[in-house]
């Protein structure tokens, strides 16, 4: 059997940061389709650089885990919902 929640957080990371999304090292994320601006945590730019690269969700659960020493449970339940709030407020696209 399959387990559907597996699955779920295996299919949002398909996703693509749209092309005309600004990153700054600092954490500043700009949308200039809508005029929106986010701030995020220097562990989230690191996502959506890793993301950019269009690594796969276990390639970049590794890079963190690695990085912070971190579970990966941790990591991926963090990702997912990270990656939610992209979707959420249009910044990245499913692909």
């Amino acid at each position: 059997m399959v387990n559907s929640a597996h699955l779920q957080k295996s299919t949002i990371m398909q996703l693509r940061i749209k092309g005309n999304i600004a990153v700054s090292d600092s954490g500043f994320v700009f949308d200039p389709s809508t005029g929106d601006s986010y701030s995020i945590n220097p562990i989230g730019v690191e996502i959506i650089q890793l993301m950019k690269q269009t690594l796969t969700e276990k390639a970049i659960v590794d890079a963190i885990v690695e990085r912070y020493q971190t579970e990966p449970q941790t990591v991926e339940k963090d990702l997912y919902d990270f990656c939610n709030l992209l979707v959420k407020h249009q910044l990245a696209d499913k692909i």
